[in-house]
C-alpha cells in the first residue's frame, strides 16, 4: 500500500526524468538523474537473487526514464525495489524551505517518561537515547547485531506499549512498513529514519507518522562512487544533508 501510494504521489507531482546513471553498490544504491538530482536506497545484498546476476530486471538502466524504474517499487526483488526507492528519492528528496537540516535527535520528541521502540539497529543513536528515556527496546531481523536486541517479528506486538517508534525505512523494501506503522498508531512520536527515507509528508502523515528523518544528496557523482566502492551511510560525509520534515507542516 505504501509502495502504491508513494509511486502515484511521485508520478503526479512530478514530470518524469531520464536517468542518466544508476549504481547497485554492495551497501547501497544510487539513482541519478538527467538533471543531476540523486537518491540512494539501501542494499539487502543478503536477499539478492543467487547466482551472478543480482539485478534480474530489464537493462540498461540509464537512458530510461525515472517513471520505468518506479515500476520496481514494491517488488518482491528487494534489489529492484532499492532501485525503485533511489529514484524516488532522486526525485523528491530536495531540501524545503520548512526542513530543518540535523541529525535525528535534534529533533526527535522523547523525554524521560517515554518508552522507545527502534525498528532497526541504529548504532549511533542507541547510547543518547537510553540516557534521555526510561527505556529502548531494539527489534533486528539479525539479533547478533548488539546484546538485547529483540527479533524483527516482535516489534508487531511491542510497538502498540510503546510511547515513541523509531523505525527504518528499509522497512518499506522488505514489505513490512505498513504492518509496523498500524502497530506504531497509538505512539506519540513516529519516526521514520535512514538514508532511504522517502521525504513525503502527504504519504506518511495520514499514515501516523510524525517525522520523516532522510538525507538530500548535495553532491551526486561523489556518491555514485561511494556507492560503486561499497560505501555507504559512513563514507556519504558532506556530499549529503540530513534533513527532517514533520508532516503536516509542510505539502509535498
Amino acid at each position: 500500500m505504501i509502495a502504491r501510494a508513494l509511486k502515484e504521489m511521485t508520478l503526479q507531482n512530478f514530470l518524469p526524468q531520464k536517468v542518466a546513471d544508476v549504481r547497485i553498490g554492495l551497501g547501497y544504491t544510487a539513482v541519478m538523474l538527467e538533471d543531476g538530482r540523486t537518491g540512494v536506497a539501501y542494499i539487502f545484498r543478503h536477499q539478492a537473487a543467487p547466482g551472478c546476476n543480482v539485478f534480474t530486471g530489464a537493462r540498461p538502466l540509464a537512458g530510461k526514464t525515472s517513471s520505468e524504474l518506479l515500476d520496481y517499487l514494491g517488488s518482491s526483488e528487494p534489489i529492484e525495489a532499492a532501485v525503485g526507492l533511489a529514484c524516488v528519492n532522486a526525485l523528491i528528496n530536495q531540501t524545503g524551505e520548512d526542513f530543518r537540516e540535523g541529525d535525528l535527535l535534534s529533533v526527535l520528541s522523547v523525554g524521560f517518561l517515554d518508552r522507545v521502540g527502534m525498528v532497526g539497529f541504529f548504532g549511533p543513536l542507541v547510547a543518547p537515547l537510553r540516557k534521555r528515556v526510561r527505556e529502548l527496546v531494539i527489534f533486528e531481523h539479525n539479533v547478533d547485531c548488539a546484546e538485547g536486541v529483540l527479533p524483527a517479528e516482535e516489534a508487531y506486538t511491542v510497538l502498540p506499549r510503546c510511547d515513541v517508534a523509531v523505525i527504518t525505512s528499509t522497512a518499506l523494501l522488505l514489505g513490512e512498513l505498513d504492518g509496523l506503522l498500524e502497530a506504531a498508531r497509538g505512539c506519540r512520536e513516529v519516526a521514520l529514519v535512514g538514508a532511504s527515507t522517502p521525504l513525503a509528508p502527504s504519504v506518511f502523515g495520514p499514515l501516523g507518522v510524525t517525522l520523516l528523518s532522510g538525507v538530500v544528496v548535495a553532491n551526486g557523482p561523489a556518491i555514485l562512487q561511494i556507492v560503486s566502492e561499497g560505501g555507504g551511510m559512513a563514507f556519504f560525509g558532506n556530499h549529503v544533508r540530513k534533513v527532517n520534515v514533520r508532516p503536516g507542516l509542510v505539502p509535498c
